[in-house]
């Protein structure tokens, strides 16, 4: 630990514009989670998945803001790693960032599966693992080449995301009052008519819904990991953050309340997407088709984000002597390309793993990243509580974005992420997630006290 702040770090090589951070923000956590995965929360809550959203929202939402704060005063390609190293010692950066980076390169094989099986319905002459190497091969020639192709591309698929969820939101709204062609008001029956109301399950169901839900929000951290390599890190982190996290909440929780209002909450039905079985309600042709690819989209550009992010972190352990430094290799438009292919290789074992064995090897590593999520975040919140005070300290002049309510909302939060692990180790479903995180956890922190202990021997 020092004394003093670190000068402000050195970006890889800009080229990210405020319009890729923003839409970055907005894009990143928009994923199949959210178009596909929300039927599993409305189906343990009903009609109380709006507060099971809004509970998880708000709780990234706080998240955000506390690593919007830090990545402002100090911007880093490592991000939360470099500042947990900061605020509470080598063993944190190096255990947050190596959790995160394999957390990014086995989460990236679920999202090329799934794009590549939807691929193969449309094109089922291609096997499945066709798709995926071509959709591997693209997206690292994206990412090898200057970040502002990753920057482009992640700003269209971020768009056409947000293009959808808008139009899902006007149309649903169009429905409730009666204002489609063909269409009788349906009102707010729906929220409080049938089996036990709006909550049929209690308040039991909420927080079952929260279990559900609140892993969807991972991926706002990518906007912190990218701000560095922007032309002014500070103002584009700050703005991004800003813009992100209220528009996600209003995008989440406004879908849930269209979903649940439109429709009879038990009118979802498993393995399909409650976005299309509302579409499909109001009269959408093809529903289905334009859902399927609009779930496409968003898978890819999971991966392409998870990519650019695990390559970066990677890279910025590689920095710190937290990882092989020949990873430390850039090329001459500042693309970290060892680094890169590192995370690549991973990932497509990974792909292989899922492939060849999803319900074995590949479904241990799924679970040993499970939690993870909220082990992150726990750090980030320490973090925050540690540096917030040095930086008033030392640098005020670089608090150009604060925590809301400091210090006693970081505690309320850190507070509220215990409970929820709490609450996963009596859920059947969750349990063998939280155990295996915490195992694999727990791995990489030994690893890292017992290289903290080498070199203070050294």
């Amino acid at each position: 630990m020092h004394d003093q702040l670190p000068p402000e770090p050195e970006p890889l090589g800009g080229g990210l514009k405020q319009r890729h951070l923003t839409m970055l923000g907005l894009g990143g956590v928009i994923g199949a989670g959210l178009f596909v995965g929300s039927g599993a929360g409305i189906a343990v809550a009903g009609p109380g998945i709006v507060v099971s959203y809004l509970i998880a929202g708000t709780l990234a939402m706080c998240v955000m803001r506390m690593l919007g704060e830090m990545s402002a005063a100090m911007p880093a390609s490592g991000s939360f790693s470099v500042h947990a190293e900061r605020a509470l010692g080598r063993w944190a950066g190096f255990s947050v960032g190596w959790l995160y980076w394999f957390l990014l390169v086995v989460v990236l094989a679920v999202e090329a599966t799934g794009a590549a099986q939807i691929a193969n319905g449309w094109a089922p002459g291609v096997p499945q693992w066709a798709w995926v190497l071509v959709f591997m091969v693209v997206f690292t020639g994206a990412n090898l080449a200057a970040v502002k192709n990753f920057g482009e591309f992640e700003f269209w698929f971020a768009a056409l995301k947000v293009f959808a969820i808008v139009a899902f939101l006007i149309l649903g709204t169009l429905a409730v009052f009666g204002l489609l062609p063909d269409t009788d008001p349906v009102g707010f029956t729906n929220l409080t008519g049938h089996d036990g109301g709006f909550l049929p399950h209690g308040w039991q169901g909420v927080i079952s819904g929260v279990l559900a839900v609140v892993f969807a929000f991972g991926g706002l951290e990518v906007v912190t990991i990218a701000a560095a390599e922007s032309d002014d890190p500070v103002r584009a982190v700050s703005r991004a953050v800003r813009s992100a996290v209220f528009r996600i909440l209003f995008f989440y929780v406004g879908s849930m309340l269209v979903i649940v209002t439109v429709l009879p909450w038990t009118a979802q039905k498993a393995g399909i997407s409650p976005y299309v079985t509302v579409l499909d309600a109001i009269g959408v042709p093809s529903a289905g088709q334009i859902m399927n690819i609009v779930v496409f989209v968003a898978l890819l550009s999971a991966l392409n984000a998870n990519l650019y992010g695990s390559s970066r972190m990677v890279f910025s352990l590689a920095e710190r002597g937290e990882a092989p430094r020949a990873l430390l290799k850039v090329s001459g438009g500042g693309v970290p390309r060892r680094a890169v292919l590192a995370s690549v290789a991973f990932g497509f074992v990974s792909v292989l793993l899922n492939l060849e064995w999803p319900e074995s090897v590949f479904l241990y590593m799924l679970n040993s990243v499970g939690a993870v999520l909220l082990f992150v975040w726990a750090l980030i919140a320490a973090s925050q509580l540690r540096l917030r005070r040095l930086v008033e300290r030392e640098a005020p002049e670089r608090l150009v974005l604060r925590m809301w309510g400091f210090p006693w909302l970081t505690w309320v939060t850190l507070a509220a992420m215990a409970a929820v692990i709490g609450l996963m180790l009596t859920d059947d479903t969750a349990r063998p997630q939280l155990l295996w995180s915490t195992g694999a956890t727990a791995l990489v922190v030994a690893v890292a006290g017992v290289r903290e202990l080498r070199a203070r021997r050294a």
